[in-house]
């Protein structure tokens, strides 16, 4: 039969693993996103992170206009983006983690207490057994 140090114990390491899953970001990553604009003349990458990590160009880019270029810049952007998000995204709901767990950790105090009141109760009726003989 365990005791109330292991059982407490047990619960301590569940919220500590809870804990560090609520505190780390998810384990999930994608491979860099590499988008192509103005008829190839323009090539972005998204980081593994998210981050654009290089926007390479050939010079001839540039009889596009800056406005179309930046237009054409921001539309590889979020062309990256909407296909990391695609990438990362499930249509199942993300579970509350903290509240996980404030429920694991109200529930390890309330275990503690009651496992203490029954030592308590049965540490008395053994007493009583004990010196009814």
């Amino acid at each position: 039969m365990f005791g109330e140090e292991v059982i407490a114990q047990q619960l301590a390491d569940a919220r500590a693993a809870l804990s560090s899953a609520v505190n780390t970001p998810g384990a999930h990553r994608i491979d860099p996103i590499t988008v192509d604009g103005a008829d190839g003349l323009l090539q972005l990458m998204l980081s593994a992170e998210g981050r654009v990590e290089t926007i390479e160009y050939d010079p001839r880019v540039m009889n596009f206009g800056s406005e179309n270029l930046f237009a054409e810049i921001k539309r590889m952007v979020n062309t990256a983006l909407d296909q990391r998000a695609e990438a990362l995204g499930t249509d199942e709901p993300t579970p509350d983690l903290n509240a996980i767990n404030e429920s694991v950790a109200e529930i390890q105090d309330r275990s503690l207490r009651q496992f203490q009141a029954m030592g308590a109760s049965i540490s008395e009726t053994m007493a009583r057994l004990q010196g009814g003989r």
